[in-house]
């Protein structure tokens, strides 16, 4: 996992308004490297650029300054051509947040089919193509049934199984899990990370959900259209009076552990999203010999 998939140099962007004049820059100078088969965690709060940022990477915006190297092309340094746009979303798909502006067709099968259709595949190796995607996301089952009579995460998986049928690189999920149930975010999230543990899919994970972004290898923190933080999910959520001056939160799992530390309580290992893991990591600490520096 050590060939860059994504580099951006001085990445900026701004919108116009209704006359066309340029409006304050939402994105300001966002410099990265994002490796292949990484999974990433981009937060902000409302409105932080995090969410355009994700739309350069599918040039469904385009830079107004700065480098974009996407697998090795450079995207700036050229005319952007519909061609070339198509190779582009041939590597990078994504997943919006509402499923039910992605759907389009009446069968599942039929939506999953769409992405492929507009690629020019043939007939014969799509029809393997959306097997293989939706048995994938644990939807196979569910290929001949309307989407409109299927739940939040149901949808979602169905969404994530068109793009996975275009076999790309890295999949942008531009938070697709905002507007589910908590069951419906769990389904989604589990295909997320099945998606990049057993086929090496590069993910960025866009989300306001800290829990979400502990599951990462990696979190980005965008503000104000700058990157503030760049690390793990263990150094991230230690500068909890960072994240929390603008506008964040850290998981509550986190937060004990930070707590408990600052007591004296030590514990090894990364902040963990789940209780169930960290409520393991805790007792861990005290059974260990030597778990506590104090009583």
């Amino acid at each position: 996992m050590s060939e860059s998939f994504i580099h951006t140099e001085n990445l900026c962007f701004s919108y116009t308004d209704s006359e066309g004049k340029k409006e304050s820059p939402a994105l300001k100078g966002i410099s990265v490297d994002i490796k292949k088969g990484e999974y990433v965690a981009v937060l902000g709060h409302n409105g932080s650029g995090k969410s355009t940022f994700a739309k350069l990477l599918n040039l469904i915006l385009e830079p107004t300054e700065g480098r974009l190297v996407i697998d090795g092309v450079d995207l700036t340094a050229q005319e952007l051509t519909d061609e070339l746009i198509l190779q582009l979303r041939r590597k990078v798909g994504m997943v919006f947040q509402n499923p039910d502006n992605q759907l389009v067709a009446t069968i599942v099968e039929e939506d999953v089919a769409f992405g492929p259709e507009n690629l020019g595949i043939p007939q014969n190796e799509i029809r393997i193509r959306v097997d293989e995607a939706l048995a994938s996301v644990g939807m196979s089952e569910y290929a001949t049934h309307e989407p409109h009579r299927l739940s939040g995460g149901q949808k979602q998986r169905i969404a994530i199984a068109g793009v996975i049928a275009m076999m790309p690189q890295c999949i942008v999920f531009d938070e697709s899990t905002a507007m589910l149930d908590p069951s419906g975010r769990r389904e989604v999230l589990d295909a997320i990370r099945m998606l990049n543990r057993d086929f090496g899919i590069t993910v960025l994970n866009i989300t306001h959900y800290m829990n979400e972004a502990a599951l990462a290898d990696r979190v980005l923190v965008i503000n104000d259209g700058t990157l503030l933080l760049d690390g793990t999910p263990d150094e991230i959520f230690a500068q909890q009076a960072l994240l929390k001056k603008v506008g964040l939160e850290v998981p509550q799992c986190a937060e004990l552990i930070y707590a408990l530390r600052k007591a004296g309580v030590r514990i090894e290992g990364e902040a963990l999203s789940t209780p169930e893991g960290c409520a393991e990591m805790i007792l861990r600490a005290y059974r260990n010999k030597g778990g506590l520096s104090h009583e």
